[in-house]
């Protein structure tokens, strides 16, 4: 005991290792009302190492080249000892990955946790889900099979619908012509080495942002204005170790009893995770029937088929795509409501925020979908609302009848 004493005093004397601990875990006072919304955040965590850990496995073994890209997954999954668990839990992985992501942003939309004084937690987050969606689609080519090919030909021809610069970015972005040898060189460089560069750095200032104003909680109140004169610590506050780290190794514990039983038992998911087409090896001379991409991008797929093209242009439905995702950077300052809770919101918020969450969901299912005019229609009455959700919450929060917040937490 005394040798390992003297072993952290020595490290603690050249690394603040105790320091670093107490201030993110066994000091780091939580509000003691933490419900079942609050697993999702540690849950990413998780998934994220899962991806990194499968994904150094996946690469002894793929190799990035147009000609060898496909038998490669499949050696992978026929011959190497357990490459089909790992290839399983890595496409498993990248869907419930958005599935926590989705849930822990819900969160945040329903307790107000991008408010003030957590806004720059919120921008962490939301570049968070763009350095996830970028990640996403560069390893979706990777497989090189059909459905793989011909997304990521049409995504990258998004590009070519900007003025001006449109063709030459997405040469730019392909590294050719057309999809190519060169694209695929590229995309694995960027998914395997860039963008995990950068989603681990933003996790991390993510964190560091939450630690440094505290955690919002189902009440929207601050704990730190309740403090104990003598010790300084909240009233309403709880150390998170042990008592969260034992409370999120029980949602841990669900979640990979679900994500098991999908990895075992069904991890195609009825093509929503793996799409037939992707055990085709891609074929640039055959365009399956229909071409979507991956569920979670369908929502923003949507919007964009949603608008009409204008001068035989795509670009205002990129546009639309692209202001879908922008927005979120700017929900700290469009809402005005006197609460941060749904707890204690009027319903014409509850109203706004059940409609969005319909039309999120219903855009998502339209985006899977072959488009056609009644299809298009739909699209177009979700993709509104989306829009209102947004627009029209600097009135509709200001007016909002809403509940006094209690004074302290209620459980």
């Amino acid at each position: 005991m005394a040798a390992m004493e003297k072993l952290m005093g020595w490290i603690d004397d050249r690394f603040p290792l105790t320091a670093t601990y107490k201030a993110h875990l066994s000091e780091y006072y939580a509000p003691k009302n933490f419900n079942f919304w609050y697993f999702f955040g540690s849950l990413a965590l998780l998934v994220l190492v899962l991806q990194i850990v499968t994904g150094i496995f996946l690469t002894m073994n793929y190799k990035p080249d147009s000609e060898l890209a496909f038998a490669s997954v499949e050696y992978i999954m026929r011959d190497v000892d357990w490459g089909w668990l790992i290839r399983y839990m890595h496409s498993t992985g990248a869907s419930m990955f958005f599935v926590v992501v989705y849930l822990h942003m819900f969160r945040g939309l329903m307790y107000g946790s991008y408010r003030k004084p957590r806004e720059l937690i919120w921008i962490f987050g939301v570049l968070i889900y763009l350095a996830l969606m970028a990640e996403a689609f560069l390893g979706y080519l990777l497989p090189w099979g059909q459905m793989s090919f011909w997304g990521a030909q049409v995504i990258v021809n998004l590009f070519a619908a900007v003025p001006f610069i449109g063709d030459d970015l997405s040469i730019w972005i392909r590294g050719d012509y057309v999809i190519s040898d060169a694209t695929l060189n590229r995309f694995f460089a960027f998914h395997v080495i860039a963008l995990p560069l950068v989603l681990l750095a933003l996790v991390a200032v993510h964190l560091v942002a939450l630690h440094e104003v505290g955690s919002n909680n189902p009440d929207g109140v601050e704990i730190k204005k309740n403090k104990d004169p003598k010790t300084g610590i909240p009233l309403d506050g709880i150390p998170f170790h042990p008592y969260y780290t034992v409370k999120d190794i029980v949602g841990v514990i669900v979640f990979l009893m679900v994500f098991s039983a999908i990895v075992f038992f069904g991890p195609e998911m009825g093509g929503y995770f793996l799409e037939a087409n992707n055990f085709i090896p891609a074929d640039p001379l055959k365009t399956p029937p229909h071409i979507a991409p991956l569920w979670y991008f369908t929502p923003f797929y949507a919007i964009l088929r949603a608008v009409p093209p204008m001068f035989g242009s795509q670009f205002p439905g990129v546009v639309a795509m692209g202001l879908s995702i922008v927005l979120l950077f700017f929900l700290p300052w469009l809402d005005r409501g006197k609460v941060k809770s749904i707890r204690y919101r009027g319903p014409i918020y509850k109203a706004f925020l059940a409609a969005f969450i319909v039309s999120f969901v219903g855009l998502g299912y339209l985006g899977l979908l072959p488009s056609t005019p009644v299809a298009t229609i739909f699209a177009q009455v979700f993709s509104v609302i989306y829009f209102l959700f947004f627009l029209l919450m600097p009135w509709y929060t200001s007016i909002d009848k809403t509940k006094p917040e209690p004074e302290r937490v209620t459980g």
